[in-house]
């Protein structure tokens, strides 16, 4: 691996976290102009996608005059610890840090907010498989009071403009290769018993819930489906496989990939991603779900896993090869889409979101945020 002097003269980690922050609130202006001054809750703040929806909005805030800047509200049961970069935030005026559960009654009093994004609950496979019940709590149970706090608002007639709801691209299932890329009409190949059902399941019924909420009650809700989101924010355990081809890098190991690397995705690198939900929360329609991600490259885990290798060997001088090996659990793969790519026009031109942060570069980037952060495993 490469020493600290040349890593140095790779990309620092704050130039790296200053360029995607300003590529964040760059591509919001004017969505984070519309809610000046508004209140906002984020619940699951403290994880990865919440790492770039609490930093670009505070970002923002640091341009804009005192009247104008958004105040965030993070939900969080903090169940895995308070990341460090969140509790280097706490005391900041725009910013309220609240330990809660979301499967547990909503706080009485509960605050005032006009924005909701519910992305509270476990979306790696590993964790949602070895805790199905609270998956599933998260995404009905709390997602249902958020709705119904959101209903009581709208009937009082207080100010309430917008609720997303993070849904999943794993609600379509393994798509039919005609539908490959899968618009958002597209009413899915999902296994309703299988080991991923707790969470594709209640992600679709919680898909339900929003647009009964949206029709009968006036509720401006929308649901975004990520496609493979990746980087900075991601922890480098949580299972999913770009952290866990990061952490072999990093540990100086060969790639050992547990399948034979076949199945294809695209891949969303987190900054333009964070575009698109809160794209998505201001512009989108009531009832409305969104594809958020990426229409190419759609690639093989094994040209990823090269991609990574390739990538970390200019970055790092890393000497480390891709393994393939069969999986030692016998429904480790069972339900694995073999591929995934979104068709993008929807998000394209009714929320403007036109991501630009490719592949090769978003692996770049989120492998410098891997070597240099010194919380990478509590991120």
């Amino acid at each position: 691996m490469a020493t600290r002097t040349e890593r140095a003269r790779i990309e620092s980690l704050s130039e790296l976290l200053n360029r995607d922050l300003d590529y964040i609130a760059g591509g919001l202006r004017d969505e984070f102009a519309s809610m000046a001054g508004k209140r906002v809750l984020i619940t699951g703040g403290a994880g990865f996608l919440g790492y770039y929806m609490v930093q670009g909005v505070l970002h923002w805030n640091e341009r804009a005059s005192q009247a104008d800047r958004i105040h965030l509200t993070v939900f969080d049961n903090y169940a895995r610890g308070v990341p460090a970069w969140l509790e280097s935030l706490r005391g900041r005026p725009d910013l309220t840090l609240v330990r809660f559960d979301v499967r547990d009654p909503l706080p009485d009093p509960m605050p005032d907010f006009e924005y909701i994004i519910h992305a509270a609950g476990i979306a790696s496979p590993i964790y949602y498989r070895l805790h199905p019940l609270e998956t599933m709590d998260a995404n009905i149970d709390g997602l249902r009071r958020l709705l119904e706090y959101a209903r009581a608002r709208r009937d009082a007639k207080q100010d309430f403009r917008g609720f997303i709801f993070y849904s999943s691209s794993e609600i379509y299932g393994d798509p039919a290769p005609d539908r490959i890329p899968t618009s958002e009409d597209y009413r899915g190949n999902v296994s309703c018993t299988g080991p991923r059902a707790c969470y594709d399941e209640s992600k679709r019924y919680g898909e339900t819930l929003c647009v009964v909420f949206a029709r009968h009650y006036g509720v401006p809700v929308k649901q975004v489906r990520p496609f493979n989101n990746y980087g900075p924010g991601l922890k480098i355990s949580d299972r999913r496989v770009i952290p866990d081809f990061a952490r072999d890098v990093m540990n100086g190991r060969d790639i050992v990939m547990l399948s034979d690397g076949k199945p294809k995705r695209t891949f969303c690198y987190v900054a333009d991603a964070v575009i698109g939900y809160y794209k998505a929360l201001v512009r989108g329609g009531h009832g409305e779900a969104y594809n958020i991600g990426v229409d190419r490259p759609e690639i093989s885990m094994k040209e990823l896993a090269d991609k990574v290798v390739s990538t970390a060997r200019a970055l790092f001088d890393y000497q480390g090869r891709v393994i393939l090996e069969a999986p030692q659990e016998s429904d480790y793969l069972v339900d694995n889409p073999n591929r995934r790519c979104p068709d993008m026009t929807k998000s394209r031109t009714q929320l403007g979101y036109d991501p630009t942060i490719l592949v090769d570069e978003g692996l770049r980037r989120s492998l410098i945020w891997y070597h240099y952060h010194p919380e990478a495993e509590d991120a």
